[in-house]
């Protein structure tokens, strides 16, 4: 499907009138950092050293999910009970483990991106189930220029309810003040896909990590890239398409 097609489909599934495309909304690990193999070995070796089962997979199945919602499904799963505090001091022991490791780089490609995005003069907002205390000024060190700010910024300390619930997604279009199809979502796992899309959003998946293609598709994603580059290289199309696909008769659906 292309981005014509893909956003002709959304817009009639919605029964909105025309996207007003103002904002994208970005995923952060996989997305804009390269760090999900990081957080993969992390997860993995904290988790075996403990005794339970938790795969490099299983982290990027679960990529989105807060660090102490990841902790309770992997109790659920192995019939075990922490406490409040022993989630806090596994998940504190898994990002010491993760901060050991080399500290990862931009994904490539994004950084023309998001350039691109703000000269085109949208806004940018990160949707993160990250817990980083220092994210503002570490994005704005990676990618000068960009001006990434706090209050664009949705992480695991503002959402009570973490991917793939769409609180996170909500939540980033109430701070915007932006309405369904004046954002887009880019991500690159199943369970930020599945939030994005319950929060009604158009979203694009791509797949920067070891899951096959489908996996992102059948998690609903509108369009697939591959890499951030060939994304970027869409960026004029898909403002074409977003800006001139219109459903007949839909205009009272739409405010």
């Amino acid at each position: 499907m292309n981005c014509r097609q893909a956003t002709g489909a959304w817009l009639s599934a919605n029964r909105y009138e025309r996207m007003d495309w103002k904002a994208v909304l970005f995923d952060m690990d996989g997305v804009l950092y390269d760090s999900m193999p990081s957080h993969a070995e992390a997860w993995a070796a904290v988790m075996a050293k403990h005794g339970y089962r938790f795969s490099r997979e299983d982290a990027y199945l679960n990529e989105g999910r807060t660090g102490a919602a990841t902790i309770r499904l992997v109790c659920e799963r192995e019939g075990i009970s922490l406490s409040e505090r022993e989630i806090e001091a596994l998940y504190d022991e898994k990002m010491t483990y993760f901060r050991s490791l080399p500290a990862p780089g931009a994904i490539p490609g994004v950084y023309d991106l998001l350039k691109k995005v703000t000269e085109a003069g949208l806004e940018i907002m990160v949707v993160t189930g990250s817990g980083h205390a220092d994210l503002t000024d570490r994005l704005n060190r990676t990618f000068p220029g960009i001006a990434f700010r706090r209050d664009r910024m949705i992480t695991a300390f503002d959402v009570t309810h973490g991917k793939p619930h769409p609180e996170p997604y909500l939540m980033a279009l109430d701070w915007g003040g932006w309405r369904p199809w004046e954002a887009i979502a880019v991500e690159n796992a199943p369970l930020g896909i599945a939030s994005a899309l319950a929060a009604g959003l158009f979203t694009i998946a791509v797949n920067t990590g070891p899951l096959p293609d489908a996996c992102l598709l059948e998690a609903g994603a509108h369009l697939l890239f591959h890499t951030m580059a060939e994304l970027a290289g869409y960026r004029e199309e898909l403002a074409a398409g977003f800006l001139s696909v219109k459903t007949p008769n839909a205009g009272s659906a739409q405010r």
